[in-house]
């Protein structure tokens, strides 16, 4: 899988589409997936150009590594989940839609489905609303 610089999360990043953003620092951004496969679905994204994993510089990835427990410690202090999912796909054999790598941070309960994978845009309002109880949390954490 190749690098589209016009793929939807570097046009995030160059602010050509609108996310409802989480957090960000110098070299990441955290939103919520517009698609959510749960309530509090968040994406984490290197500011870096990269397709994989596997071309992300070291400084890069341990940037995005910070901002994933950082949001995943806020998404579980805000929606108190038993559990929570952190993956990452590389190509799409293994699931990848986006050819930019990023983190899915999910908040998990027993028994209940995660939705099908970017099928069902979540409302706006509702996306804020989660995001403002992730940002709360945020600040009492930094």
């Amino acid at each position: 899988m190749s690098y589209d610089p016009n793929n939807p999360f570097a046009r995030i990043l160059r602010g050509e589409l609108p996310c409802v953003k989480v957090a960000e620092t110098g070299d990441v951004l955290a939103f919520m997936d517009l698609m959510p496969q749960a309530d509090g679905h968040v994406l984490v994204v290197p500011k870096e150009a990269a397709a994989q994993i596997f071309d992300l510089s070291d400084a890069a990835g341990a940037a995005c590594l910070r901002m994933v427990r950082r949001v995943a410690t806020a998404v579980r202090a805000a929606l108190k989940p038993e559990g929570m999912l952190v993956a990452q796909f590389n190509g799409a054999a293994a699931g990848q839609t986006v050819p930019h790598v990023h983190f899915h941070v999910i908040p998990r309960r027993a028994g209940e489905e995660l939705e099908h994978h970017a099928r069902v845009a979540a409302e706006p309002g509702k996306l804020e609303a989660i995001a403002q109880q992730i940002r709360a949390q945020l600040e009492s954490i930094d």
